[in-house]
């Protein structure tokens, strides 16, 4: 059972991965997206190590913040 979940790319690394390319793409600081996502700056980074904490909430927030769909952020 381990073995097949080594190569997988869980949802929460998929959706840190895509919104972390919106940031770059559109120019979006650190310090903004951490006010967006109501963490500390600190807690990117520990999202770019492991992701599993990011919640739906924080996802939902980024999303009505800039204003796109979770479609737009997933193409």
């Amino acid at each position: 059972m381990v073995a097949k979940n080594k190569g997988r790319i869980t949802l929460q690394k998929l959706l840190w991965c895509k919104i972390r390319y919106y940031q770059m793409l559109h120019e979006i600081t650190d310090d903004t997206l951490a006010a967006t996502l109501e963490v500390n700056k600190r807690t990117l980074t520990t999202y770019d190590k492991d992701s599993g904490n990011i919640t739906l909430a924080k996802v939902d927030k980024f999303l009505f913040v800039n204003r796109i769909t979770l479609e737009e952020l997933l193409k």
